[in-house]
């Protein structure tokens, strides 16, 4: 185990709207506001996209297994940022239902709002960390820094 000590900053509330993609939007806002790193949780519903559900199978590096949606989703997530040598790099989560299906993955591509995403944006102050390409799993992640 690993962990960096910092402390909160600047709190937002985000309003996503109808048809935005929203990590397209989220990331012009980090960039706006410079945020280095940020956790966030967020409420509302999805209207189209793709999650990752896991990978194909339990081997290193993963193979992703996409899972298609569409037609308004009612979902609740959760999401950090962390600087990559590209910016700001976003890795969010998401749990999402429709009737009696239910999806959890991660948000990668395009994911379209329906309706409305309500959003906390926290910014964390002080924390030595960054976002890496593992050179064993492929994978953009989290390196705490000291």
């Amino acid at each position: 185990m690993q962990y960096s000590q910092g402390r909160l900053g600047r709190v937002f509330l985000v309003k996503f709207e109808n048809k935005d993609d929203i990590l397209k939007s989220l990331e012009g806002f980090v960039k706006k506001e410079g945020l280095k790193n940020a956790v966030l949780v967020f409420l509302g519903a999805f209207r189209r996209g793709q999650l990752v559900t896991g990978p194909k199978k339990a081997v290193v590096p993963p193979e992703p297994n996409w899972k298609p949606f569409d037609g308004g989703w009612e979902v609740m997530g959760v999401g950090t940022v962390f600087s990559g040598k590209k910016g700001p790099q976003i890795h969010m989560h998401a749990a999402m239902g429709k009737k009696n299906k239910a999806l959890t993955g991660c948000v990668r591509k395009k994911v379209d709002v329906f309706l409305v995403i309500e959003a906390v944006v926290f910014e964390l102050k002080g924390i030595k960390a960054r976002k890496e390409i593992d050179p064993k799993t492929g994978l953009n992640l989290l390196k705490i820094l000291r």
